[in-house]
Parts: structure tokens; sequence; C-alpha cells
């Protein structure tokens, strides 16, 4: 269930005249805010006038009709929404992170996680950088600026820059007169364009976003694809593609994207789909109604139900007006959050045996509870079935699952989570069928790592997540002693 959290989503617009960019970025953020809810951004560009505005929450609560205004009006703006992987919810780590230098200001919206951060981090600070923040995101304005000053024009420094980086990264960066984007080799995150029909460009990391402001999606960009958006028109410049091999996050179809996303020429919605149909044919289950666990276990469930015959129905309602930045005081507060934010519909799945669709199972606390759930609303039976494999392995690409200790089943058998977890009966997605429920021409090649243990980098040295929270806390308790 819902124990792993979303990626960041950017946004990047580049109007062909002088526009109210800040209100289309404020909805295509919109769009993305499934992935992350930690904070919210937006800088609008202004003839090379950067006005910024960032802040903790939702993107409704960081902007109104006010704020909006306030942004003005200009040919090019960036936006984004995180869930920080690396550094902590702080106003200092919210983005689009801004810097201005010698020749000019610089924007940054990223998506990603460098596996080399740390090493990149102590070379800048060794060399005089000061940082602010604990992110990814402003080591790697360091190393653009950087060679911002050395290179020609910005895309050239980008080249450079990129040649350092280790890791997952999606990102959309603005200069005064240009909107970049720029995309791993290994394309483990996604990242589109599209264009509207007045000419403007627009960049995201899903379609879906495109669609909220009107523009058609062109294509994905391809992995190792820098792409150059200036008062020319759009450029492409494709020298990284190819040097390694695709390793797009498959858990951005069994989780993560939006359904109606389209991702590296793929339905997400599709892709569940057919999660679910593989999974009925390898854990099937003699029951009288299958339910998705909302949100990204519906599309599942309906493969299930289309290829096993057994009906489907909607099992619960979800309380959307929770976000997930509610406190919680006390502990019996939290074992209630899963009873606030879902409730099943008693009528659907009373005195039946119900099918329990998820896409995944990290601790296993979530599960039991939703379980319970069920039991209370009269089901006889719960028979769950999770469209991904186990998870057994910690990422180093974004995704939030630090460690082996905190995966069940890393330290239990299915018959075990089955027992914990309260379930009649307990199946996972196969770990051959996960590689193939996404189906398009972009789609060449996943990143399983957290399922198989086979990592398409080398393996960062240093894990440690907030490590430079940690630091910084104890250097300030050795000033105050």
């Amino acid at each position: 269930m819902k124990e792993l959290h979303e990626e960041c989503g950017v946004f990047g617009i580049y109007a062909s005249s002088v526009q109210d960019v800040g209100n289309a970025t404020y909805y295509g953020l919109y769009a993305l805010q499934h992935r992350g809810q930690d904070s919210a951004g937006i800088v609008v560009n202004d003839g090379g006038v950067f006005t910024v505005r960032k802040d903790l929450g939702l993107v409704g609560d960081v902007f109104d009709k006010d704020s909006l205004l306030d942004l003005g009006e200009g040919k090019i703006a960036l936006g984004h929404v995180r869930y920080g992987t690396a550094g902590t919810a702080t106003r200092e780590n919210a983005q689009p992170m801004v810097v201005s230098h010698v020749k000019g200001n610089l924007a940054i919206a990223y998506n990603g996680s460098l596996i080399n951060n740390g090493e990149l981090r102590n070379q800048l600070e060794l060399e005089g950088s000061i940082f602010h923040s604990t992110t990814d995101t402003e080591v790697i304005t360091y190393i653009i600026t950087k060679e911002r000053l050395k290179q020609p024009s910005i895309e050239h420094a980008v080249f450079e820059a990129l040649k350092k980086l280790k890791g997952a990264y999606s990102l959309v960066l603005m200069s005064p007169t240009k909107l970049i984007a720029a995309r791993d080799p290994h394309g483990f995150r996604p990242l589109c364009y599209g264009k509207k029909d007045d000419g403007s460009y627009v960049i995201a990391s899903e379609s879906c976003a495109l669609d909220a402001v009107g523009a058609k999606l062109v294509r994905d960009v391809a992995p190792g694809e820098v792409i150059v958006i200036d008062p020319m028109g759009i450029r492409s410049f494709k020298e990284n593609c190819g040097t390694c091999k695709m390793s797009s996050c498959v858990f951005e179809f069994v989780y993560f994207a939006r359904p109606d996303s389209v991702v590296d020429g793929c339905s997400v919605h599709q892709a569940r789909v057919n999660a679910g149909r593989y999974l009925a044919k390898s854990s099937p289950c003699d029951a009288d109604v299958v339910i998705g666990v909302p949100d990204s276990g519906l599309d599942a469930a309906i493969g299930y139900a289309n290829e096993s015959g057994i009906p489907y129905e909607i099992g619960f309602l979800k309380n959307k007006y929770i976000g997930r930045t509610f406190i919680f005081p006390n502990q019996k507060d939290r074992e209630d959050q899963v009873r606030k934010k879902l409730n099943p519909i008693s009528s659907v799945v009373k005195g039946k045996r119900v099918v329990m669709v998820d896409d995944s199972i990290v601790r296993g606390t979530t599960c039991a509870r939703i379980v319970r759930l069920l039991r209370e609303a009269g089901a006889t039976e719960v028979h769950m079935r999770v469209s991904s494999p186990p998870f057994l392995n910690p990422c180093y690409y974004g995704t939030d699952i630090p460690s082996r200790e905190c995966l069940i089943a890393c330290n239990h058998s299915i018959e075990e989570i089955r027992d914990i977890i309260g379930v009649d009966s307990l199946g996972y997605l196969e770990y051959e069928d996960v590689k193939k429920i996404a189906t398009g021409d972009g789609c060449k090649g996943f990143c399983t790592a957290c399922f198989d243990g086979q990592y398409p980098t080398e393996i960062p040295d240093r894990t440690l997540k907030n490590r430079f929270e940690v630091k910084i806390n104890i250097d300030k308790k050795k000033e105050r002693h």
C-alpha cells in the first residue's frame, strides 16, 4: 500500500509571446501533484528578470489568485512539486532553485537522485562552495554555473555539467533566454515535451501535465538527450543517447505515474491493466468480487477482473480532502490514518469472498489495516493480489526505499507475510511478467533493481539519507559547546 512516496514533478513552458505563463505552470503542477506534496514552486522569466514563489505544501496551499498575479507575465516559466528523497521538507529545499551569477539568472527544477551527490558536494565544498540546502539540485546548480563561466553558452555548460552527474535526473532549467531539458542516459525518470496551438512549447515529467495546459504530446525526451528551446525554435542534442542501456523505472508504470499519462510511448493505464491480467493468470483465486485499493490498484484490479471473469466493483471510497501532510499527534491517530483516507463500501464486500488488488507491499502495516477494514465491513474472505513482485532491495535512483531493513519481503516468506497482514491468500506479480506490462515503442528496457538487485549503475558507498542534515546538526551542537 502507500508506504512508498512519489517522485518529484517538473514543468517548463516557453511561450510564443509574453503571457501569463505562471498560470499555465500552476495548472501543469496541479496535474503533477501526485508526484510530490512536500513543496511547490514557480519561477516566471520576464526578459531575464526572474520572479519566484515557492513554499512548503500542496500547489493549492502555496498559490492563490494574488500570488499568481504577483508572478507577473513572461515568456518562460518553470515549476516544481517535490517529494524529497534527499533532504528534508524545508523551504530551503523547495524548488525550483534560482541563482544569480555573472552571466545572468538561472533556475533549475529537478527530479531524480544522484548516486555521486556526496562526492560532488564534498569536492565543491573543498573549492569554497557554500550550500544553503541539502538537495542534489543545489549540487547540479553549482556545477552548471561553474561551467557557464568557461563555456560560450548555457547549453554548452549543461553538456559539460552532465558529464559529471551519475544516477537519475530529469531536469528542466531556464536561463534569461532559453528553456533546456535533459534526461539521464539510462532514462530512469520520465520526461516529455509537447506543443500548443499557439506555438508554445511545454516540457513536463508526464503527459498529463501537457493535457492540463492544452498542449499536445510530441514525444518523450530520449535517454541522454538535451533539448534547447530559444527564439530560434527547438533543437535536440543526442550525443549521449545510446551510451547506456535504457533502464526506465518500471515502478513508474506500477505506481508513480498518473494512469492518464503516456510514458515512453506506453499508456500507464494499459500497463497496469496488463499487470492485473498477468497477475490473474499466475495467481488465480476463487472469489466473488475484485476490488482495487485507490488509486494505483484500481487499473490492475480491472485487469485482474477482466482476465479472471470475477466481477469488478468499487470497493473503497477515498477521502480526497485529506492531504499527505496531515499531522497525527499520537499513536492511535496514526493507526487510524487509513480509516480517515479509505472507507470500504459494505454493500460491495459484505458476505463475499474479496480479491483486493494493490500495487505493492513495503512494510505491511498499512495493508494489515486495510484488510481489517474489509473484515469489519463483512468480507468473509480477503485474498490480496499485488501488481508488482516483492520488494527486496533499496533504490538509489529516487524511489524512497532506503534500506532492506524496512522491507517486509526481506525478512519474511510470502506465507509469513500472508499471516502478518491477515489475508486468506497472497499473490505477487511474477518477476518476468513485470518487465512485460509496458509495451510502448519507447519502452526498451527497465530498471527492476528493487526486485532483483541488478543495478544499472554502481552502488553508492554512502547511502545514509539526510546525511547533510546530520552534519549540520552536529556542527550546531559543537557551536553550543
